[in-house]
């Protein structure tokens, strides 16, 4: 008879197609600690169908459209901070893609983000980046300055999609035909693999800022205005990464 950590590394190993197959091997094993090893997989099982259903709800609108072609999802972040850029992000995912976990991305974990931003990137059709700085979101307000990030975004693209699926906007100047979501990126697998790309990639930015421009928590606020921020801010003064209009209040 295997021993209890011998049988522990076998499901360990195992990947999650097996891992039904295991419970029923071991099923008939009388030792409370096989039986609480089996309870615990029959749980993540459970759990992987959950999130294999909440994905197929989340694809509703791909399977809507997918007869126009490829389909590209578009978010943004960085509307909010006081410092640093706005960012879009394009993304065009296989029609078939398996992948698992797509969410709002302030829903997931910074370790979640990163690790779903690396799948995305490899899966991915076609991904675009596109990002405004502080001095034009200080010249065209905000609003216009997302919509430059997010028209960036789809020109970086090395294939044309037939349909951008956004998340809640209307994006003027762009002639490919456009469905607004609202709350996109916790419908749309496609507004969520965007909406996580561009947060990754703005925090990584923010946490680079914070290097040559210590002092401000960028690192940690990610230049929204937290309570450190703001008091450095009064100290110190701006940067050149701050957004003069909306630091007037506290400089």
């Amino acid at each position: 008879m295997k021993k209890i950590g011998e049988i522990k590394d076998e499901f360990a190993a195992a990947g999650e197609a097996d891992w039904q197959s295991m419970c029923d091997c071991y099923h008939e094993d009388p030792r409370s600690g096989v039986q609480k090893l089996i309870l615990q997989y029959e749980k993540k099982i459970k759990a992987l169908e959950a999130e294999k259903l909440r994905m197929e709800q989340m694809m509703q609108y791909e399977r809507k459209y997918e007869h126009l072609g490829y389909l590209c999802g578009i978010d943004e972040v960085g509307r909010g901070p006081l410092a640093g850029p706005v960012v879009a992000c394009a993304v065009i995912l296989p029609a078939d893609h398996q992948i698992l976990y797509l969410n709002d991305s302030k829903k997931l974990t910074a370790h979640k983000r990163e690790e779903l931003y690396d799948v995305i990137l490899s899966e991915a059709v076609a991904v675009g980046i596109g990002m405004v700085g502080p001095a034009k979101i200080d010249e065209v307000n905000i609003l216009q300055a997302t919509y430059e990030a997010m028209r960036q975004a789809i020109s970086k693209l090395k294939v044309t999609p037939q349909l951008l699926l956004n998340d809640a906007v209307t994006i003027p100047e762009v002639e490919i035909p456009q469905v607004p979501i609202i709350k996109g990126d916790a419908k749309s697998a496609s507004i969520a693999a965007a909406s996580i790309v561009a947060k990754v990639t703005r925090d990584r930015l923010m946490v680079e800022y914070d290097k040559t421009l210590p002092g401000y928590g960028f690192a940690s606020n990610k230049g929204y205005g937290s309570t450190e921020h703001i008091e450095a801010l009064k100290k110190f003064g701006p940067t050149p990464i701050h957004r003069a209009t909306f630091i007037k209040n506290f400089v």
